[in-house]
């Protein structure tokens, strides 16, 4: 072989062995270095330059993972087995204890999240468990996010998918919420109509009330009246200085008038026989006036 075949054999080579010491890390990975089976140091993202058929590089995915939790039957604290699945949502903090602390993650995880499913849905009646999605999650993240720590992961969320109970069940849990909605619907309807009858009488009520004030407001504005005439009239007899002659013609018209009628007797009062002496008194002057008249003219 010529030196300059074995020249260009040997940049060959030494080519290949530089291809394969050079490695290239994703903005998204770490590189765990190992030296002859064991580990040296993490590499960030970027070029590195590793010492070939001595080191290797393993590449770890730091981005957030989804596991998704196969469904399994459960049973319920009321003995009714439901369908149950989930999705998990992780993220590598430590990519050196995922990759030596654990064998295989995602088998791990799931294993791990459908055991504690069956515990805490286990403590549950079938309500709650169906209403409690929120605690479920938030009780299944805490316990996967404690038992992963030494794996270098952390559970980010924890998502219920589904809670199926079995048909026969879920017909009568349709037919109970219908029943329900039904009796509902009654009790608004007996308490709108309640509710009706209420503003009815309070309507009643306040119309009679108003129609009471109104009559109230009449009478006291006639007696009003009245009093105020009753008062100017007694002012205006008192101002004028009436006579006993006077009273008592006025007394004789009011008895006409009290007789004027088809009444066989008209009573009269205890006092009338003081005005009937001053229509006697009245009867003696209109007698002298008369008489003192005929002798004037004779």
């Amino acid at each position: 072989m010529e030196p300059y075949q074995l020249f260009i054999v040997l940049a060959v080579v030494i080519l290949i062995v530089a291809a394969r010491g050079i490695k290239t890390v994703r903005p998204w990975q770490k590189g765990l270095i190992e030296r002859l089976g064991k580990y040296q140091r993490t590499a960030d993202s970027g070029l590195t330059v590793i010492i070939p058929f001595l080191e290797r590089m393993l590449k770890v995915d730091m981005r957030e993972q989804v596991v998704d939790v196969p469904p399994q039957g459960v049973i319920t604290k009321d003995n009714v087995v439901v369908e149950v699945d989930a999705v998990i949502y992780y993220m590598v903090t430590d990519p050196v204890q995922v990759t030596y602390n654990v064998a295989n993650y995602y088998m791990a995880i799931t294993k791990l999240a459908q055991t504690n499913l069956r515990n805490l849905i286990g403590d549950l009646a079938l309500d709650e468990s169906l209403t409690s999605r929120e605690l479920i999650n938030t009780k299944l993240r805490e316990i996967l996010d404690t038992a992963t720590d030494k794996w270098g992961t952390k559970v980010t969320r924890v998502e219920l998918q589904r809670i199926d109970p079995p048909k026969d069940v879920t017909e009568a849990m349709h037919r109970q919420m219908k029943a329900e909605r039904e009796r509902r619907a009654m009790i608004l309807e007996a308490e709108g109509h309640k509710q009706s009858a209420i503003l009815k009488a309070e309507g009643d009520a306040e119309a009679i009330r108003k129609v009471a004030e109104a009559d109230k407001y009449k009478k006291l504005t006639v007696a009003k009246g009245e009093a105020e005439a009753i008062q100017t009239v007694f002012g205006a007899i008192h101002d004028g200085r009436p006579t006993n002659d006077l009273i008592a013609i006025k007394y004789l018209e009011s008895l006409e008038k009290i007789a004027d009628g088809k009444a066989t007797k008209v009573f009269l009062p205890y006092e009338a026989t003081g005005i009937l002496g001053s229509i006697a008194g009245i009867g003696e002057l209109l007698k002298e006036k008369l008489s003192s008249g005929k002798d004037s003219e004779k």
